[in-house]
């Protein structure tokens, strides 16, 4: 079996900027798709220390074939 990756909740932020490049989406676009606005986007991805887990949760799982599974926030193939 796999030896799974966990993250630390701070790491998410950077996950789910680079996950959404990976897809090609812009902040507009993911923004639109996710039903926020997009400085919230911009807050989930580039702020760590701002309180947006569940934002970047979903970032993360719209754009990249992992379900994160917390509180110890792992990926895990869809």
């Amino acid at each position: 079996m796999a030896k799974r990756k966990h993250f630390p909740e701070s790491e998410l932020a950077a996950l789910a900027k680079e996950f959404r490049l990976k897809a090609g989406k812009t902040k507009d676009e993911a923004a639109v798709e996710l039903g926020v606005g997009r400085p919230s986007v911009q807050l989930a991805e580039e702020n760590p220390e701002q309180s947006l887990t569940k934002l970047r949760i979903r970032l993360i799982e719209n754009y990249s074939p992992y379900k994160v599974v917390g509180p110890v926030y792992l990926l895990e193939k869809k």
